[in-house]
């Protein structure tokens, strides 16, 4: 069978590229065609356009880069028609993909499926339309969204989560070795505290350096380890950290949180990868303008948490300090209570242990395979 795959950032491509190998497990004469990223590529898919050349988040960049964007999205609907896929397959990347699941549905009777729903519980809930009237089968990667569906009488498929895969994956391959780790990164023989400060240029400004002022009274016994994003130089992250030496670390993000005591974390897939690693964390995203932002964010956020692992233990299982809560006394005073002998450092574990029995057990792409290769045999079956 024929796949057309469509994602449009990083973590878009790993996931797709994962689906890609279980399909091929599935269906030994699939062919791939996509919008997407080189891991995709590497997989054998054949690439039209690398989503690098697409990827413009905030109203500005779009705005600036609209013709490009339109540019690609023209040429995406026109190479899904001439291609003629058995099914198309959107990896998360709303925006983009629910215009190309119109486009598809009105000119087209190609079945589009979706892997990684879109956020619409956390806010856009009116996009429920637009997936109930072009999306033929969504396969969720977070349990509490089944009954967000529900709620709307949409039936969707949990199918595990595949960051479960990733870090059991990594765990497996890579066996702790402290002293490596340490020498490999000129690293002390001090505990550390992780900084994962986000990947946005602006985002790291916001809180890298509220987050450094908060781990300085601990810098005696403590060694602060930042995971570098993709782009971003080491004196960019100099100039953001304030007067406090830290250590940098590029593409070790899994090594990092596999060797570290604690973690400073902002809001994301990097909360839930910290989970599974077991760090006891604090969430911290600083947003301008304080209190206004507080109070925007309650008026339009439709979800009582922020990051993934309280949302998917529905309790407070770490504590989130956003816009005006994340300043450095805060900060300071529940990373204290995270440290070993910290009065919150148990009580987290555990709930990070609640949060993996209701996540489940690894194998979601292969899960997600299976099902999408039933529906579209049952399909064709009655066709």
């Amino acid at each position: 069978m024929k796949y057309y795959l469509i994602a449009g950032e990083a973590s878009g491509d790993i996931h797709a590229s994962h689906l890609m190998k279980a399909i091929k497990e599935e269906d030994s004469e699939a062919r791939f065609r996509c919008f997407g990223g080189d891991m995709m590529a590497a997989e054998g898919a054949e690439l039209v356009q690398h989503y690098r050349d697409l990827a413009y988040m905030g109203i500005f960049p779009v705005l600036m880069h609209l013709r490009t964007i339109l540019r690609g999205m023209k040429r995406c609907k026109g190479d899904i028609l001439a291609w003629q896929p058995d099914v198309l397959i959107l990896v998360d990347y709303p925006g983009f993909n629910l215009k190309i699941a119109r486009f598809v549905k009105q000119h087209s009777n190609i079945p589009v499926y979706y892997y990684i729903s879109p956020k619409i519980w956390a806010w856009k809930e009116w996009r429920i339309k637009d997936i109930k009237r072009d999306i033929d089968a969504l396969f969720s990667i977070l349990p509490f969204e089944v009954k967000f569906y529900e709620k709307h009488h949409y039936s969707i498929y949990y199918v595990g989560n595949p960051t479960v895969d990733e870090v059991d994956a990594y765990l497996k391959e890579h066996p702790a070795d402290e002293e490596c780790f340490r020498r490999d990164n000129s690293l002390d023989a001090r505990p550390v505290i992780a900084l994962l400060a986000g990947s946005r240029k602006q985002e790291v400004r916001d809180n890298l350096r509220r987050m450094v002022e908060a781990a300085k009274p601990y810098s005696r016994d403590y060694q602060l380890v930042l995971a570098a994003a993709p782009g971003l130089d080491d004196d960019f992250y100099k100039e953001c950290a304030s007067s406090l030496d830290i250590s940098i670390v590029r593409d070790q993000t899994y090594r990092l949180l596999q060797h570290s005591t604690a973690a400073l974390v902002t809001s994301g897939t990097a909360t839930l990868e910290t989970a599974l690693f077991r760090v006891p964390q604090v969430v911290c995203y600083y947003m301008k303008w304080g209190r206004l932002a507080s109070f925007a964010r309650w008026l339009i956020l439709k979800i009582p948490y922020i990051s993934l692992v309280n949302l998917i233990a529905d309790e407070e299982v770490v504590p989130e300090l956003v816009a005006e809560q994340m300043n450095p006394k805060n900060v300071c005073r529940h990373l204290a209570d995270i440290l070993p002998g910290g009065s919150a450092r148990e009580a987290q574990l555990h709930g990070y242990q609640r949060m993996a029995t209701i996540l489940g057990e690894s194998g979601a792409p292969k899960r997600a395979a299976k099902e999408i290769r039933s529906k579209l045999k049952n399909s064709n079956n009655q066709d």
